[in-house]
């Protein structure tokens, strides 16, 4: 199972290591009383043509994740386990920002939907393209299906690099897969940390034990 999903995400990482943070992350969940489910979150303003967030500033109408997801016993079950994955992976590693999305159809075609976060409020929904591919970190690894380490995000961005900012703060990020068990990538995790360096072995260790439980989950 660990073999298989670096392989798909095309990552090389410790896999007895993930395995020791894969049985902690299990006995946790087994042991930890479920948190409130989000279902309305502040999201930023849009700049021009849709395409970046205002940091800082805040649209009135909180999102709706009713307006997508059905509010029902199952689905609040599956999204209260998410939402306590990410409470697990900000207490194990200090991380930032943490944000779990999902591939989701929607009126304006296929994006990526926040599902459970920590974090800053952090746009809600990303546009399954190729255009903005070109420019957003995140929908690259939705469509490449291959996990990306960047722990010095001005070193990479430097580069010609795909990154959507929308905290300037960030100096770390990860951003990795998440498959089905049929291989298909049905969505993606975003890891974000305050200064450079921060994702080291052990820190990838939690992410990718939590990418490979959080599928279970999905609604």
């Amino acid at each position: 199972m660990i073999s298989s999903y670096l392989q798909q995400a095309q990552l090389s990482a410790d896999t007895r290591l993930i395995s020791a943070e894969l049985t902690a992350l299990e006995q946790a969940l087994a042991s930890t009383s479920l948190p409130e489910v989000r279902w309305h979150y502040q999201i930023p303003q849009l700049g021009e043509g849709g395409a970046c967030s205002l940091f800082g500033y805040l649209q009135d109408e909180p999102f709706k994740l009713t307006t997508y997801v059905t509010n029902n016993e199952q689905t609040h079950t599956k999204l209260a386990n998410l939402q306590a994955i990410v409470n697990y992976i900000q207490q194990q590693t200090g991380v930032d920002w943490y944000g779990i999305y999902q591939t989701h159809d929607t009126a304006q075609g296929k994006q990526l939907l926040k599902l459970a976060y920590h974090g800053a409020p952090s746009r809600p929904l990303f546009p399954l393209t190729a255009d903005f591919a070109a420019g957003s970190n995140n929908v690259q690894v939705a469509l490449s299906k291959t996990g990306r380490i960047i722990n010095n995000v001005d070193q990479y961005l430097s580069q010609g690099g795909e990154y959507y900012t929308c905290d300037p703060k960030v100096k770390s990020e990860v951003c990795l897969p998440l498959f089905n068990r049929s291989g298909e990538c049905v969505g993606i995790i975003d890891a974000e940390a305050f200064h450079n360096d921060f994702f080291d072995e052990k820190v990838l260790a939690v992410l990718i034990a939590c990418c490979i439980k959080i599928p279970q989950f999905l609604v």
